[in-house]
C-alpha cells in the first residue's frame, strides 16, 4: 500500500437494486402530492411573507419535486428523504447530527503491517461516561491513548465539513496528532460510515433550516425560494410513515408497491375533491431540531397501521378487484382499483389527509420560523426575478436520463 500525506475516503456504494417501470410511472403521482402541499403552504403565511412567496407560488409548486429529481444527479440525495428508525431503534439515535455520525463512523489507520481502529460507538460511550482517555490497541499490539474530547472536536472540525463532498479528504498526520504521536510514515486513513445508508432525513431537515435562515439573513430571494421548495419536499417526506422504516415499500411483508399506494395513488384519487386544506396559520417553531424529530417519530408510530391495515384488507378483498389497468401518458399501467383504494383510505380513518394537512401547516411554519430567526428582514423591496432556466434544464436532463443514484424509497 502506498502512503500519502492526504488520504481520500469515498462513500460506500449506496445503490439499491433495480427500478421497475411501475415505480417510475408512480413517481409523477407522488409529485402531485408534493406540489399540492407546497402550494397550499403559501396560504398559511403572514402578509409580510405572502408578498414574497405568492409571486413565486407556481415555482414553489412546480419545484416541490426537485429534490426527487436530484436523486438522479448525486448519490448523496436519496438518503436525505428517509430514515430507517427500526434499523437502529426509534429512540436510540442521537438527535444531534455530529454526535450521530461520530457514533456510527469508524476511522481505520492502516499500513501494510498494522491497523488501528477508532471505534465511533466506543468514543460516544466514553463521552457519555465523561471519560478522558480511551486506550487503543493496534493489530500488532501497540498501544495509543486517545483523548476523547479532543477526538470529538477533530471529528466536528475536520470530518463533518466534508460530509456532502463527493469524497472525504483527511490528513493522516492530523489523525496521528490527536493521538499525541509524531508519526514519520503517514498511514492510510479509511472512514466507514454505517449511518447514512439508512437515511438522514431529520438531520438534513435541520441542516436545510439553518441554510434557509441564512438565506433570509442574506436577503437572497432566489435562494430563499429554491430552499423553501426543497424544504417543503423533505418535510413532506417526513410525514410519510414509510419514509421511516426499512420496510419502506412492503418488500419485507409481501406488500410490494404499498409506498406509492399510500403516498401517491390515494392522494391522486381523493385529495382534490375530498380533503380539506384550510389548516390555519403558520406557527413559530422554537426548537426546529426537536420538532423535526417529533415529526418523524409521529410518522414511525403509524408504520404498523399503514402495513397492517392494507395486509388485512388484501386478505378479504376479492383479488380481481384489488388491481385495475389504467391509461396514463399513452401507457397502460397496473395500479390499485379506486374501490380498493377507497376501502384502504376508510380503514385508515383519514390518516393520509391528516398527514397532508399537517405537512401544509408545518411547511409554512418552518418557512416562517426561518424568517423570524433571521430577524424578520424586510425583503419586500428586493428584486424577486431571476433566471431559472439554466439550473432547471440541467436537473431535468439528469432526471430524464432515468438512472437513479442511491436507494429508491418507493
Amino acid at each position: 500500500m502506498l502512503f500519502s500525506q492526504t488520504t481520500v475516503w469515498k462513500p460506500a456504494n449506496r445503490t439499491h437494486l433495480g427500478l421497475c417501470l411501475g415505480m417510475l410511472l408512480f413517481m409523477d403521482w407522488g409529485f402531485f402530492a408534493h406540489k399540492l402541499i407546497n402550494r397550499m403552504a403559501v396560504f398559511t403565511l403572514p402578509p409580510e411573507l405572502v408578498q414574497i412567496y405568492k409571486p413565486h407560488i407556481d415555482y414553489l409548486t412546480d419545484h416541490a419535486v426537485d429534490a426527487d429529481k436530484r436523486r438522479y444527479a448525486t448519490t448523496h440525495e436519496a438518503v436525505r428523504h428517509y430514515i430507517d428508525l427500526d434499523h437502529f431503534g426509534a429512540d436510540s439515535l442521537p438527535q444531534q447530527w455530529t454526535s450521530a455520525l461520530q457514533q456510527f463512523c469508524d476511522l481505520s489507520l492502516v499500513n501494510q503491517d498494522d491497523t488501528l481502529i477508532i471505534d465511533g460507538d466506543q468514543v460516544s460511550r466514553a463521552i457519555e461516561l465523561d471519560q478522558e482517555l480511551l486506550q487503543l490497541t493496534t493489530s500488532s499490539g501497540e498501544k495509543y491513548n486517545l483523548e476523547v474530547q479532543r477526538y470529538a472536536r477533530f471529528f466536528a472540525d475536520s470530518i463533518m465539513p466534508h460530509y456532502y463532498d463527493d469524497s472525504w479528504s483527511i490528513a493522516c498526520a492530523e489523525v496521528w496528532r490527536i493521538l499525541n504521536v509524531s508519526q514519520s510514515d503517514c498511514w492510510n486513513v479509511d472512514v466507514a460510515d454505517s449511518l447514512s445508508s439508512h437515511g438522514i432525513l431529520p438531520y438534513h431537515l435541520a441542516h436545510q433550516q439553518r441554510i434557509l435562515t441564512q438565506a433570509f439573513i442574506d436577503r437572497d430571494v432566489e435562494r430563499i425560494i429554491r430552499l423553501s421548495a426543497d424544504m417543503g419536499h423533505y418535510l413532506g417526506d417526513a410525514h410519510v410513515p414509510l419514509h421511516t422504516t426499512k420496510n419502506y415499500n412492503g418488500q419485507l411483508t409481501n406488500q410490494l408497491g404499498i409506498h406509492a399506494f399510500w403516498e401517491s395513488r390515494i392522494p391522486e384519487l381523493f385529495a382534490e375533491e375530498d380533503y380539506d386544506f384550510f389548516v390555519g396559520k403558520a406557527d413559530y417553531i422554537s426548537d426546529p431540531r426537536a420538532f423535526f424529530w417529533e415529526v418523524v417519530l409521529e410518522s414511525h408510530a403509524l408504520v404498523d397501521d399503514v402495513l397492517g391495515i392494507e395486509k388485512s384488507l388484501s386478505e378479504i378483498f376479492p383479488d380481481d378487484q384489488q388491481y385495475c389497468f389504467s391509461d396514463r401518458n399513452n401507457l397502460t399501467i397496473r395500479t390499485q382499483c379506486p374501490a380498493y383504494a377507497k376501502a384502504y383510505q376508510e380503514r385508515m380513518d383519514g390518516m393520509v389527509e391528516q398527514r397532508m394537512r399537517q405537512s401544509v401547516q408545518r411547511i409554512g411554519s418552518v418557512w416562517y420560523t426561518a424568517w423570524v430567526d433571521a430577524g424578520q428582514p424586510d425583503i419586500s423591496e428586493l428584486d424577486i426575478a431571476w433566471d431559472k432556466d439554466k439550473k432547471d434544464q440541467e436537473l431535468n436532463g439528469l432526471f430524464n436520463a432515468g438512472k437513479i443514484k442511491g436507494r429508491n424509497h418507493e
